[in-house]
């Protein structure tokens, strides 16, 4: 039977997989968005990827930003970046709908001011308000059988 507490131990796991390095940048990242944004963490251990998504709902598509780590690094993806004013260009991608922005120097990334003004207006234009208190609620969406080197 899936718990909270099974959930909580597959994210855990999936972050042992990764370089002592970019497991503490997860942890980082992650603790910074969890104060943020107190609402649904969904996560996903792909093939190429290792995401947890911020929500506002249990819906993937109420998510405004997502944690995505590879062996490369740690990255904060923009579920509706494309609709982002980034007057600072900050954000990469071309795609319809995501946009990402590299964090190289961690969870401090996260308090830079045009960073700060991207997850401002990211969370303004969530489809769903997000709460800003309450039980954090986490959830271990899909673990891939298959997946690139976390290493």
């Amino acid at each position: 039977m899936k718990t909270l507490a099974t959930d909580r131990a597959q994210i855990t796991a999936a972050i042992a997989k990764f370089d002592p390095a970019v497991a503490r940048m997860i942890r980082a990242v992650r603790a910074v968005l969890q104060e943020r944004f107190p609402t649904f963490e969904l996560a996903y251990d792909n093939y190429n990827f290792f995401v947890i998504g911020y929500c506002s709902t249990e819906r993937p598509s109420d998510c405004i930003v997502s944690i995505a780590a590879d062996a490369n690094g740690v990255g904060l993806s923009f579920y509706r970046g494309a609709d982002i004013s980034d007057p600072r260009g900050l954000l990469a991608g071309s795609g319809k709908q995501n946009r990402f922005l590299r964090l190289p120097g961690g969870a401090e990334t996260l308090a830079l001011p045009g960073v700060a003004e991207l997850l401002n207006v990211a969370e303004a234009q969530a489809p769903t308000p997000m709460r800003d208190r309450g039980a954090l609620v986490t959830i271990m969406r899909s673990v891939s059988l298959k997946q690139r080197p976390r290493r």
